[in-house]
């Protein structure tokens, strides 16, 4: 196996062609990747394909690491350090030989390293790398953060006994001794950044600290934390994050920088004090991460089109509307970036900023220094902007330099919590924007929410029922007469098991006509706008949501969870 060669083994399999072989080779000289993985990035082949291949060509067996319990004891076979270089996974043992999970089967050095270190004989297994992945962070990460607090708990043990007059053996330096917090730490956060999550929440409650993350909008614990440790893991965090380790009675906000395998990531922290102690939220964003076109967020049809057209607009105030969470930020940025060229100059107000793009102004809010959105705002105003980004309308000052500068001139984007599209035109009343000014200046409003994907590695069909139909508005006879069968995930390595991957925004989209100009400013009631809205042409997000559920995007249960209330 060892003199087996990939690219020929593709071939012979009949997956790739010569000249794709050629191509692939020609880039990774450029790129330095590996051959399976410069195939796969290029979009010549896809990873499950690669492993049907080397299953079926070789006769090794495919093994689903997210679907099998691995002893911890592994762990002593196969250091960290080799398991993270080669992405390996020692699954078993029988008799002298380790059967080790491989992305790359064919890497004779990686066998040999691992035969050095453990002794025995390897038997490789072929896995997905995402499976390996999660595999190396649960294994080893769990490792790690069970050891960290192994030597944390002793610690805290020396420390009662030192206080009952048992003296404590000196182990070095501060920084030594802080060491396991440290670990710790840096295991839950590189868990975090492995499991592809936005959030991680540390929950002290009455007798332990709970570790939550949040992936594709849902939080999953992840493990516990004995409560005598809890106060170490705070201070490590709020020294890491330049916060005041002596302050526990009032909230704080910190950040950090960290890079894990070469990726880098911001680390946006909050503290609350809580009857148990302070909680702490780590947000994660990913320094690596590009900008997405409106069609990878998920716009299309008439909402592409009316996204386009606000886009094109010299003036006024467009709004991005939803609750938190909804990925307003995310089309805020895909907004800012397709605006960004020379002849303009783009000054945003953000909280925090969270993509650095090349060629845009961009502000920092702290209310610390005095800079607010409003007092940001009345600054840029002296800067000659064309554009302008406020990250959030929070208050009537706020609003209200936002609107006279879109009716002199300027085009703004902003965002606003609320819950659709129609009721952001009340929710300007409440907060005190003049009518007469909402229906000069605005121009737009684009509601949306953030469904997740059905996983396309464990995509299959099904035949729906009457009441999920019914749910989002489909005939249930016509789509049996059709045939009509829609899709989900049964769950797999690829996501974890969840028949999900990824998210994609279900979206609705307001351009403000002349007939519901008139209505605003004449202050008319809720049944006379929405009658206005309708003859517009608007689609409601129902729609967005029937057409991505026909397509085989999403479930009928996750537009159910975002999108409707409990009531309905």
């Amino acid at each position: 196996m060892k003199f087996t060669r990939l690219g020929d083994l593709l071939i012979d399999a009949g997956v790739i062609t010569d000249e794709q072989l050629g191509q692939a080779l020609a880039n990774q000289k450029k790129t330095k990747r590996r051959l399976g993985d410069e195939l796969v990035q290029s979009g010549i082949i896809t990873e499950r394909q690669v492993v049907d291949a080397l299953t079926m060509q070789l006769g090794i067996d495919f093994i689903d690491l997210t679907s099998v319990e691995i002893n911890p004891e592994m762990t002593k076979l196969v250091p960290k350090n080799l398991a993270k270089r080669y992405s390996v996974v020692p699954v078993r043992t029988r008799g002298d030989e380790l059967y080790l999970a491989m992305s790359d089967p064919l890497n004779f050095i990686a066998t040999e390293e691992v035969r050095a270190a453990s002794k025995r004989r390897v038997v490789p297994m072929i896995a997905m790398q995402s499976g390996i992945d999660h595999a190396i962070s649960q294994l080893y990460g769990t490792e790690g953060a069970k050891r960290a607090i192994m030597e944390m708990q002793q610690e805290v043990g020396d420390s009662a006994r030192e206080r009952a007059g048992v003296k404590v053996a000196e182990v070095g330096e501060q920084s030594e001794s802080s060491a396991p917090s440290i670990r710790l730490v840096d295991n839950i956060i590189e868990r975090g950044l492995s499991t592809r999550a936005s959030d991680i929440h540390i929950e002290p409650m009455e007798k332990e600290v709970i570790v939550r993350m949040r992936v594709d909008g849902l939080l999953h614990t992840e493990f516990n934390i004995p409560k005598e440790l809890q106060q170490s893991l705070t201070s490590r965090i709020k020294v890491m994050c330049n916060m005041d380790v002596t302050e526990r009675r009032v909230p704080q906000d910190g950040r950090a920088i960290v890079r894990i395998r070469m990726r880098e990531a911001d680390l946006r922290v909050s503290t609350l004090p809580t009857v148990h102690g302070e909680k702490i939220v780590m947000r994660i964003l990913d320094r690596d991460k590009k900008l997405n076109t409106p069609e990878q967020l998920g716009f299309m049809g008439k909402n592409l089109e009316n996204y386009n057209y606000l886009l094109g607009l010299k003036q006024g105030i467009v709004l991005l509307v939803g609750p938190t969470g909804s990925g307003k930020s995310s089309t805020l940025f895909t907004m800012i970036s397709r605006l960004n060229v020379e002849e303009v100059n783009i000054v945003t107000l953000e909280d925090p900023v969270e993509f650095n793009i090349e060629g845009v102004n961009q502000v920092q809010i702290n209310e610390k220094t005095g800079t607010t959105f409003a007092s940001g705002l009345r600054s840029i105003l002296r800067q000659d902007p064309d554009i302008i980004s406020i990250g959030e309308i929070r208050d009537q000052e706020t609003a209200d330099i936002a609107f006279r500068s879109a009716v002199t001139g300027h085009f703004v984007l902003s965002t606003l919590h609320t819950n659709d599209a129609v009721s952001t035109l009340t929710r300007l009343d409440d907060i005190g924007v003049e009518p007469y000014m909402v229906g000069s200046a605005l121009k737009g409003v684009i509601s949306q929410r953030l469904v997740r994907r059905i996983c396309p590695y464990c995509k299959e069909e099904y035949e729906p029922s009457e009441e999920e139909l019914t749910l989002i508005g489909i005939d249930p006879v016509k789509a049996k007469e059709d045939g009509l069968r829609l899709s989900r995930g049964r769950g797999c390595a690829e996501c974890y098991q969840s028949g999900y991957r990824g998210r994609i925004v279900v979206v609705e989209t307001l351009v403000i006509n002349k007939d519901i100009r008139h209505a605003i400013i004449m202050r008319a009631s809720h049944t006379e706008l929405n009658a206005a809205v309708a003859k517009s042409g608007f689609e409601p997000v129902i729609e967005n949501c029937r057409t991505l559920v026909r397509q085989g995007i999403t479930t009928v249960e996750e537009v159910k969870r975002v999108v409707f209330s409990e009531e309905l």
